[in-house]
């Protein structure tokens, strides 16, 4: 009996030392944890048959919530940051899909979110140092499909069909060097030569990788001829700027002018808002942009 009690002793501790190393890697305000908690609370009363119902959910509980830029550079070390009061584009999609996951799996913790923002933040969900971070959203995009947290279905189609003139999609090709041609720009970067060194071999190591994208010609399509478009879905806008891939992403929505429109954290309006424009009139009026990669949430409900 005695060993029974020594043993639930040892894993009771072992247990509150690994939740104070993970609490000890984790940045966030307590008002952040008790919003997820919350959020998390109110998400496991909703109703939903598919990934993308959580997706609008949660994108539309953040509505509202403030525009700010570069809120993951906090840290002189890296760091999982959690800030629900500030997000940018990116972290707005990464909180809707960690807290659609984390419901998707029956729970309602702080601890599970924090370790699936991770898994969807970090190269095979593992923080290894700045460079481990999914800067360019190529490799968000590798990474994540890896994890079986999504997927790009006319990527799939294309590789099985091999159709380069499909009427709906086009293939982008990569070539990405934008971080390590442009280190000032990155405070982590600033004078760290090994960091800058790793981000450029990752950077080479994108040549010859492609991305299928719907081109901007074809986004005032119908929903009927836009099959690969449903709402929920997360839109990356590709660019054909020198060294980027991708510019700004949402959460895709088709509104009842049968139009597709972006549910995003916007620069221009300063808060996460459902763009009153459809997307195509919103990319109008930005020249470098080329079309939107289509990226589907593919965790399975628990219910």
């Amino acid at each position: 009996m005695l060993r029974y009690i020594i043993k639930g002793v040892l894993l009771t501790i072992t247990i509150m030392l690994c939740n104070v190393v993970a609490t000890a890697q984790v940045t966030y305000l307590k008002e952040d944890s008790l919003k997820v908690v919350e959020l998390l609370k109110s998400g496991a009363k909703h109703k939903y048959n598919k990934p993308k119902e959580l997706m609008l959910y949660y994108g539309n509980k953040l509505k509202g919530v403030p525009y700010v830029a570069s809120t993951l550079e906090k840290n002189t070390t890296e760091k999982l940051i959690v800030n629900l009061h500030q997000l940018d584009c990116t972290t707005f999609v990464e909180t809707v899909l960690a807290l659609a996951l984390t419901t998707s799996q029956g729970s309602v913790t702080w601890n599970d979110y924090c370790a699936n923002l991770q898994k969807i933040r970090y190269k095979d969900g593992v923080i290894n140092g700045y460079p481990s971070r999914n800067h360019y959203f190529l490799w968000w995009v590798e990474s994540n499909r890896n994890l079986g947290i999504v997927a790009t279905p006319m990527d799939d189609d294309y590789r099985r069909n091999k159709s380069r003139n499909h009427h709906i999609y086009r293939r982008q090709n990569i070539s990405i060097n934008w971080m390590s041609t442009h280190t000032s720009s990155y405070p982590m970067l600033k004078g760290n030569k090994k960091f800058i060194r790793e981000i450029a071999e990752y950077e080479k190591s994108s040549r010859g990788k492609f991305m299928m994208y719907i081109p901007y010609a074809n986004l005032g399509l119908s929903k009927q001829k836009m099959k690969w478009v449903e709402s929920g879905d997360i839109l990356a806008i590709c660019t054909k700027k020198k060294g980027l891939d991708t510019t700004h992403i949402g959460i895709a929505v088709w509104v009842t002018d049968g139009k597709l429109h972006l549910l995003n954290a916007s620069q221009i309006h300063k808060k996460v808002v459902l763009e009153p424009m459809p997307i195509k009139e919103y990319m109008s009026h930005h020249p470098s942009q080329i079309g939107v990669w289509v990226i589907k949430p593919t965790f399975s409900p628990s219910r």
